[in-house]
């Protein structure tokens, strides 16, 4: 495939105009303090922009500093960021700002931003340009995106050779003058013109010289070498509720999805376990509705979710998780599938 010859004047003026016009007006594009463009990234590495402002004005009034997100308890932390899955990401956020705070303050150079925990690459190289200034290029879905529609760059993105091609490509083209202004453009312009489906390829300003175009190849690009496998479990959830009306949650532990977060009763099995069988998994107690079968798409994994509500009359003193008065519900953190599932035990 032929590669586009034109470098930074063209790319990084164009993209740069473009933004000053049409950039969006975020929250976090008002303030160079690092510890708000911090959790902005975090909260957007798996979320939409939309999802994520509402996050982040919450997040920031409840934790307005480093300081207090660190004196914070996890179970706090994972409450505020309840809904927004891949709860690890909050979970980093927590202890990174203890190091944060270790470390005196907000540290000031790509190598030091980089021994956080939970920050990467791309991360660190957001922070230090947007708030220091650095000469640091981003390189995310986006970026790799447009740089390959437009340079008609067939290289597999995920691997090794991929991989220092686009870097190589983004240090090129990054406007090392105004290094926040270009890396917030060339994200903006990924996420609302050189978009994954349905390109914007008539407003874009660099249609005229992008290969990708001018090849008819732009939704082929860029290229994958590996297909993402998916993995399907299969959870049966038993919602005790007892006479007092209270619902029973157990803590989530480590190594697994959802950590540290709180459901009802859950049994994992090979496959979907019929109701016949659910109910052998307390036989002492007896099923008074199925409620639902639910599924919940994770990254590499399909959730499939049977649920049964069942009364307790007696002692269920062997279970080690808590007893909670429905209106208490809102304090303890749940994964969106078991808010879900919840709901519809509120509504029988």
């Amino acid at each position: 495939m032929p590669v586009n010859k034109f470098m930074n004047p063209v790319f990084s003026n164009s993209i740069e105009e473009w933004y000053r016009l049409n950039g969006r007006d975020l929250p976090w594009r008002h303030t160079q303090d690092p510890y708000a463009v911090w959790v902005s990234e975090i909260i957007l590495q798996q979320t939409r922009v939309a999802q994520g402002m509402d996050y982040f004005n919450r997040f920031l009034s409840r934790f307005p500093t480093v300081e207090e997100l660190a004196a914070a308890n996890e179970e706090e932390v994972l409450l505020m960021w309840q809904g927004l899955g891949y709860y690890s990401r909050a979970r980093n956020l927590h202890k990174a700002a203890k190091q944060i705070v270790e470390m005196g303050g907000f540290p000031k150079t790509f190598e030091e931003v980089m021994k956080l925990s939970g920050v990467g690459e791309y991360t660190a190289a957001a922070i230090c340009s947007i708030c220091f200034g650095l000469p640091c290029a981003v390189l995310d879905g986006n970026v790799f995106r447009v740089l390959s529609r437009y340079f008609g760059i067939d290289t597999p993105i995920d691997t090794p050779l991929g991989k220092r091609t686009f870097r190589s490509m983004a240090d090129e083209m990054l406007d090392t003058l105004q290094p926040a202004l270009y890396n917030q453009a060339i994200m903006d312009f990924g996420a609302m013109v050189c978009t994954p489906k349905s390109p914007q390829c008539a407003d874009c300003p660099l249609v005229e010289t992008c290969v990708a175009f001018a090849c008819g190849n732009v939704t082929l690009l860029p290229v994958k070498a590996r297909k993402t496998k998916v993995r399907n479990r299969y959870l049966t959830y038993l919602l005790l509720t007892d006479a007092k009306d209270r619902i029973y949650l157990q803590r989530r532990g480590e190594g697994d999805i959802w950590q540290g977060l709180y459901e009802p009763f859950c049994h994992e099995s090979d496959a979907p376990l019929t109701a016949a069988e659910a109910t052998t998994l307390m036989p002492e107690l007896q099923p008074v509705k199925n409620v639902c079968g639910l599924t919940h798409q994770l990254t590499h994994q399909l959730l499939h979710a049977d649920a049964y509500l069942m009364r307790v009359g007696g002692s269920v003193s062997h279970l080690p998780g808590v007893w909670v008065e429905r209106k208490r519900l809102q304090d303890y953190a749940m994964p969106r599938l078991v808010l879900l599932l919840i709901e519809k035990i509120m509504a029988l």
